[in-house]
């Protein structure tokens, strides 16, 4: 069966505790269906490029699947019809690696940088009037 990697963003307005409640959905449908989850991750609340139905943030979640092509089809409807979710992209992929993607890669280390930085902004250069 063929890799993917499904991308989904939700309505700004929805709670983490759901858009979990939509990967689930998708994920026991993969399962039923024969195919298998690989990784889930959620990215959090991020702005939006442009507005989509008056949203300027959304909700990402990735999916990491090994399943049949009739199945993303369907998928893919259903989450046309799906109220809370905004925009999704399905991509077939070569290989589905276990480390973290690159968006939580960039959050992590950037919280990793803002805890080291202790508040102090440094030596300033004397201003010149």
């Amino acid at each position: 069966m063929p890799l993917y990697e499904h991308v989904l963003i939700a309505r700004q307005d929805v709670s983490p505790q759901q858009v979990d409640e939509i990967v689930e959905g998708l994920k026991s449908e993969i399962e039923a269906a024969g195919g298998s989850v690989k990784k889930t991750e959620y990215w959090g609340l991020r702005n939006l490029a442009y507005r989509i139905a008056k949203n300027r943030k959304g909700h990402y979640a990735l999916i990491g699947m090994e399943a049949p092509a009739t199945l993303i089809a369907e998928m893919e409807r259903k989450l046309r019809i799906h109220e809370d979710v905004l925009r999704y992209m399905t991509i077939k992929v070569d290989e589905i690696t276990d480390d973290a993607s690159p968006v939580v890669a960039k959050r992590d280390r950037d919280r990793g940088e803002r805890g080291d930085r202790g508040g102090d902004r440094g030596d300033r250069k004397p201003r010149r009037d």
